[in-house]
């Protein structure tokens, strides 16, 4: 229980010192306590509030600072509690690749049009600047070569530009600094205003290395930030600043930021004063940092898998689907190639799907008297629904005499695009198709459409996949971390669909393991070193795929049927054009 757990943290930092990684996800903040080999000792878990449709737009997602730090403090305080601040060695955090909007004194600044002070943050998955996301990509500069040819509405300059246009004297003339959150919580902790280069670099367009001259880049870019995309999109008074309200020091992720903690932060957490803080990331990098470089040695055939031919794949309210390269890969549709983003001194890969956790509890609660029948029987049978949607899927398969449950959908298809495309069509635009519905209302409908739309977010990720090792990538094994790791059949329809096989790191909570990883790094550790000797994969940590040529050529038709739903869908909007 957690009391043996403590006794274990308190014996283990007497020798090393643990450290605690943040994690500020979509729904909620959670905070681990690590040991300097990685193992997870005490959690804790606080939902934070989002404001959603606020009137104004569809798909707009707004969160408050001070609602997140009080999160923050009561978690950190929690994992906490029982142990001596003094082995308490560092903390990282990561978060939501979110903007964050303060004035100099630190205190919010809206970006909602209800100008509510509180409402201070866009949630990374709104999508109120798909306009002006346009016009960016419409200007062709070539800093978008480095975000797979476009920018996503997800990412800040978008979001810049919307403010200046929407909310000019509410907050565009008030503010003071423009921060991705994990930075404004670096901020928050320490007083100092440094960016991280994971941050910037994937969210805000800044060339992370030094370009050299080469044969496919004859004309490279400079490092750091770039005047004339800023100028050329309209924010040029960003530029006259000398780019002070968005980050003119940036740091390497886990490099200490400031002096530590505040005294007044200190007290807040439970801490001592000076505790080092690492430089943070987006909460996506962290689950990388916490899986890719993992030992494999207990693993037969993919022991030696080389670092670039693994993917991390962090699943959660949305997916991330991130490879570490030597050199820069410029695929369309997907982002990167990021420098420094998660390896110290690789490049980054970085596919994704905006919806995944969202989109299925999207299916399951769309139908609502079933959806209360499904949690109720779960109540009953004491698990979770997923658990009781997976076993009702495998009875559905024995009555009719299946060898596969994967077969149970072989009328039902899905195109997982509910919150548009981010790889690697990279269209903001695509929206999500079911096809194969009846008039039939039931429980076991509901699981085999589940079924059908993880085996679509499947799809997917080979549609990704596929694309990257048409650019050159030669990917062999996908460690997967954040919630979907939890769900089985998620995972087996992911190495059956893709053919590869899904690897489970020991430590369960592999993006929170990243967060402290950064935390040791601010202590002293190596980041890279670090990031092999916090993770591993045992030998029962693989899910292989099934070689079945019956359930082989059953996917390669139902992935030709995801592919043509793409073809039409677009079809379809050019014929109502």
């Amino acid at each position: 229980g957690v009391a043996s757990r403590a006794k274990m943290a308190a014996r283990h930092g007497g020798r090393d010192g643990y450290f605690v990684g943040v994690d500020v996800g979509t729904g909620s903040v959670r905070a681990g306590l690590f040991t300097s080999e990685g193992k997870g000792l005490k959690y804790s878990r606080k939902e934070i509030t989002t404001w959603t449709n606020s009137g104004f737009s569809e798909g707009s997602s707004e969160q408050s600072t001070s609602d997140i730090w009080r999160a923050v403090c009561f978690t950190i305080r929690e994992v906490c509690t029982g142990v001596d601040p003094a082995v308490v060695k560092g903390i990282g955090f990561d978060a939501t690749c979110s903007l964050a909007v303060v004035d100099a004194a630190g205190d919010p600044v809206t970006v909602s049009p209800t100008k509510d002070p509180n409402r201070n943050v866009i949630l990374w998955q709104d999508h109120r600047a798909m306009s002006e996301a346009e016009l960016i990509n419409d200007r062709g500069h070539p800093v978008l070569r480095f975000v797979g040819g476009c920018l996503s509405p997800e990412m800040q300059p978008p979001k810049l530009l919307w403010l200046k246009r929407h909310l000019r004297q509410e907050c565009w003339s008030k503010a003071a600094h423009f921060f991705d959150l994990a930075d404004y919580l670096t901020y928050r902790a320490t007083g100092a205003t440094s960016r991280s280069l994971c941050c910037v670099v994937c969210k805000w367009t800044f060339i992370g290395h030094h370009p050299t001259v080469t044969p496919e880049d004859p004309a490279p870019l400079t490092h750091g930030w770039n005047e004339s995309f800023w100028r050329g999109i309209g924010l040029e008074d960003l530029a006259d600043e000398g780019f002070a309200r968005i980050g003119p020091t940036v740091l390497r992720p886990g490099e200490p930021v400031g002096e530590g903690l505040t005294e007044r932060v200190a007290a807040e957490f439970g801490l001592r004063p000076g505790t080092p803080v690492g430089t943070g990331m987006v909460d996506a990098h962290a689950g990388g940092l916490g899986t890719v470089g993992a030992d494999l040695t207990a693993l037969e055939g993919v022991a030696s898998c080389p670092l670039t031919s693994r993917m991390a794949l962090i699943g959660g309210t949305s997916t991330c689907h991130m490879v570490p390269t030597e050199r820069p890969v410029f695929i369309p549709g997907v982002w990167g190639p990021y420098f420094s983003a998660i390896v110290p001194e690789m490049f980054l890969s970085e596919g994704g799907q905006s919806t995944a956790g969202q989109l299925l509890d999207h299916i399951l609660q769309g139908s609502d008297s079933i959806y209360r029948e499904l949690v109720q029987r779960a109540e009953e049978s004491k698990c979770s629904v997923y658990t009781l949607l997976e076993r009702t899927l495998h009875e559905l398969a024995k009555q009719k005499s299946l060898s596969n449950v994967a077969l149970l959908t072989r009328n039902l298809h899905v195109s997982p695009d509910f919150h548009g495309n981010r790889s690697p069509l990279a269209d903001p635009h695509m929206q999500g198709m079911i096809c194969g519905l009846s008039l039939t209302s039931s429980l076991e409908e509901l699981a085999v459409l589940y079924l059908a739309t993880l085996q679509a977010l499947a799809y997917g990720t080979r549609h990704i996949i596929e694309t990257m090792n048409k650019h050159g990538h030669r990917l062999q094994v996908i460690l997967i971390c954040g919630g979907l790791r939890h769900n089985k059949l998620y995972i087996q329809q992911h190495a059956d669909i893709t053919g590869l096989p899904l690897l489970l790191t020991e430590e369960e909570e592999s993006v929170l393991a990243g967060s402290a990883i950064l935390g040791a790094a601010a202590a002293g550790d190596d980041v890279g070193e670090a990031m092999c000797r916090m993770a591993r994969v045992g030998s029962g940590g693989a899910v292989r795929p099934c070689y079945s040529e019956e359930v082989v050529s059953y996917h390669q038709k139902k992935y030709r049927v995801f592919q043509e739903l793409y073809r039409d869908q677009r079809k379809y909007k050019t014929m109502m054009q």
